[in-house]
């Protein structure tokens, strides 16, 4: 647990060099357009002191992405909301249906004010984890209802139905998917999405998606999914980061004949993915109708800032940087702030022995019910500088966190719950943890599967 505080408390250099390199991305642009190549070396000698070298090195190991980033700064990042005549001429006279929550915008206004301004007929909205105006905590199931604003039904698709009936689509003639992700297999919106195109192939509707950039974008990392393990908080076989854009993974979840997945019910396995060439895989294909209408002007090494909280206890950029790693902590004793004001920025528990930083949760209608540690002083590490100082640099899940914690928990054997194996995905990586393997041997048990992934998704990105 020291190295843990010893890492985390000697962030400052490392901070400092990030801090340089996230500037070099900013004027990269203006240096190859408006200054001669031969001025380059002379601009760098601002950076005085013992880590020239390192700061040196570490824009170097970088400059291709950086050059990269230049080309498309000078232009705004458009989602596909935005880009109207992409798709307004194929809801124009149709019954339309929209899957959003409060990321939905367009410009400052929501999608769904925005389109009925337009005169599209909507009939009926759909609402992921969260509710449609993101005010639901965490696994809180939502009722169907009538929005107070427009009058239109909403239903739910979280909780006993995860995926739209045919009687809900009967008054549906197009169905539109808009929703900002975070890049996370366990975050629930992927697997919303998977059961709104299975839905649409079943009742013969077509579906759009306006994709959203991915903040957690710029690294893959963590197990594949193994058979057996599907969830409402994983269902396909991809890593645990993806790096993939909800928009690019519509197209590998129909590419890749998993549209038929689901999630089985208790004591039972999953339904296994049905072969090319079967008669139930060539109905289910045939019928698909989808239309993807991507971002522009954004790459993956890019960073991409939300101004709008994705989910109750995401408020921040920090937290989505950190949630990869710290939602795993789901799966264990540890708080992670919820019922604080860092939530998933922090971590602590009443027992831990080592950390500054000290919180107490609390009960936060619509953002954390019951959290952990209830109304218990906590001690921890608050982390707030750690993601975009440190692990946009690392690009790889931070589990010596989890090796550390469990090695200092009073009573290990407790650490972990039920939950995490459904979260990571894998049923043998907390064995590796108790059994005392270090994190870049936990680390290299999935190398080999995300290899295998990065080559297979190449065909579905529709970014640099």
């Amino acid at each position: 647990m020291e190295i843990v505080i010893i890492i985390t408390e000697t962030l400052k250099e490392t901070a400092e060099i990030a801090k340089i390199i996230i500037f070099l991305e900013k004027v990269w642009f203006l240096f190859f357009t408006k200054r001669k190549a031969t001025h380059l070396s002379q601009d760098f000698m601002i950076f005085k002191g013992k880590q020239q070298a390192q700061i040196l090195v570490s824009a170097l190991l970088i400059l291709s992405g950086i050059f990269t980033s230049a080309l498309t700064a000078s232009a705004p990042i458009e989602t596909g909301a935005q880009q109207f005549s992409q798709y307004i001429w194929r809801l124009k006279g149709k019954r339309v249906m929209v899957i959003a929550n409060q990321t939905s915008v367009v410009n400052g206004v929501h999608l769904i004010d925005t389109l009925l301004r337009l005169g599209i007929n909507i009939t009926g909205v759909f609402a992921p984890e969260h509710g449609f105006r993101g005010n639901a905590a965490n696994g809180e199931h939502v009722q169907n209802q009538i929005d107070v604003k427009t009058g239109l039904p909403i239903y739910s698709l979280y909780g006993q139905n995860y995926k739209p009936t045919k009687a809900q689509l009967e008054n549906c003639d197009v169905l539109v998917f808009d929703i900002q992700d975070v890049g996370v297999r366990f975050y629930t919106y992927l697997t919303t999405l998977h059961f709104a195109m299975q839905a649409c192939c079943e009742q013969r509707k077509p579906i759009i998606v306006l994709d959203r950039p991915n903040p957690n974008g710029y690294f893959v990392d963590g197990p594949t999914l193994q058979p057996g393990l599907e969830s409402m908080v994983g269902i396909h076989p991809i890593p645990l980061v993806h790096g993939m854009t909800l928009g690019e993974l519509s197209y590998m979840i129909a590419g890749e004949r998993w549209l038929n997945k689901t999630i089985p019910k208790a004591g039972t396995k999953s339904k296994a993915t049905v072969k090319n060439g079967s008669p139930a895989s060539k109905s289910i294909y045939d019928s698909l109708q989808l239309v993807v209408v991507p971002c522009k002007n954004w790459i993956r090494s890019q960073g991409y800032s939300l101004s709008i909280p994705p989910s109750p206890n995401l408020p921040t950029d920090n937290s989505i940087l950190l949630y990869p790693t710290l939602g795993l902590f789901e799966g264990t004793i540890m708080s992670m702030g919820r019922g604080t004001r860092k939530p998933f920025e922090c971590f602590g528990a009443p027992w831990l022995k080592q950390g500054s930083y000290s919180f107490t949760p609390m009960d936060i209608p619509g953002k954390a019910v019951n959290p952990p540690y209830e109304n218990q002083p906590c001690r921890g590490i608050l982390l707030t500088d750690f993601g975009p100082s440190y692990l946009r640099n690392f690009k790889h899940l931070y589990i010596e966190w989890l090796v550390m914690l469990n090695e200092e928990c009073p009573d290990s054997i407790k650490f972990f719950n039920p939950f995490f194996t459904k979260l990571i995905g894998n049923n043998s990586i907390q064995k590796m943890i108790e059994s005392g393997k270090d994190a870049n041997y936990i680390r290299n048990s999935w190398a080999a599967e995300v290899e295998l992934f990065l080559t297979k998704r190449r065909k579905y990105l529709l970014y640099p």
